[in-house]
């Protein structure tokens, strides 16, 4: 769980907590105090996020390709051939995991183009922005993404 920040101002604890960002070098929001939620800026700053997740995704999944047309067939030793059948393997389920997050990044996107973005498919309020920070993809708020993750545990405690 972040740490809450101390303010003087008694700032809600929402708007202390810091987030980061799934890509490197991107700063969080600047949330400023009593700014409209999901305002063009802030929609703004999550389709550069966004957009830019995405295209280092894209970019790992091209080196991987490039990767994998450059690597020596079949290596002699039966011992070297079975590390890299097992690292590609790895490689290769990452990049599955991967495209699949790139669809949910475009579909993040398209809920910023039709202004759903930031809000909770299950109960509509605010899924807040440190979230976002935190989770860009994100389309539960933290109270009904917790109530699934219950469901989810007790339904496989039953089996």
């Amino acid at each position: 769980m972040p740490a809450i920040r101390k303010h003087k101002d008694k700032v809600p604890a929402r708007e202390a907590i810091s987030a980061v960002s799934p890509v490197a070098g991107m700063k969080p929001y600047g949330y400023k105090k009593g700014e409209k939620y999901m305002n063009k800026k802030m929609l703004g700053h999550f389709r550069l996020v966004l957009n830019a997740w995405k295209k280092a995704l894209e970019d790992e999944i091209a080196r991987t390709v490039h990767q994998l047309r450059d690597e020596p067939e079949n290596p002699s030793d039966p011992n070297d051939r079975a590390s890299q059948e097992t690292d590609m393997s790895l490689e290769l389920r990452s990049r599955d995991r991967e495209r699949k997050l790139i669809k949910k990044i475009d579909e993040a996107i398209e809920r910023i183009d039709i202004s759903e973005y930031g809000y909770c498919d299950n109960c509509g309020i605010e899924i807040g922005v440190e979230r976002l920070e935190a989770r860009p993809t994100a389309v539960l708020c933290i109270d009904c993404k917790t109530l699934e993750e219950i469901r989810e545990k007790k339904m496989g405690s039953e089996e």
